[in-house]
């Protein structure tokens, strides 16, 4: 368990972290994220994408998953290589996805992730909650 009280897990090309769904998370995450694929070798344009998609990711977690709670939950975020991608997942164990009149953001995340990606999955959970997963080339150019 690291000092702020969240998982961390590193090794064989993994790369696995829990973090509050507050909005300091997200630079946390996209920064581990990051370094984690320009350590597996990703290219400056990809290492773009990256930083840029898990920041979407993180960010609809902290906005939207835990508004029914009164404490933030978890946001975990894996990584790993595959090949010659970088696969990323971010998970929530909050409500799902489910439409929002008072949404705070202009509906773009999902969409520019995908822009971003080689592909992108999002999946509700069992037990409740969202996963997204991405997947991005090494070589990724803009």
């Amino acid at each position: 368990m690291s000092a702020n009280g969240f998982t961390e897990k590193h090794g064989a090309g993994r790369l696995s972290r829990v973090w509050p769904a507050v909005a300091a998370s997200v630079a946390e995450a996209r920064n581990a994220v990051t370094a984690f694929a320009e350590a597996a070798g990703a290219t400056g344009d990809a290492l773009a994408a990256v930083s840029l998609a898990v920041s979407e990711a993180v960010t609809n977690a902290v906005l939207h998953a835990y508004l029914d709670h009164d404490e933030p939950g978890p946001v975990q975020v894996r990584a790993r290589r595959e090949a010659q991608s970088v696969i990323v997942e971010v998970a929530d164990q909050g409500r799902g996805m489910l439409p929002r009149t008072d949404s705070p953001g202009l509906g773009l995340g999902l969409p520019l992730i995908a822009q971003m990606t080689e592909s992108l999955e999002v999946h509700d959970r069992d037990g409740g909650g969202t996963e997204i997963r991405m997947a991005f080339a090494l070589t990724a150019t803009a």
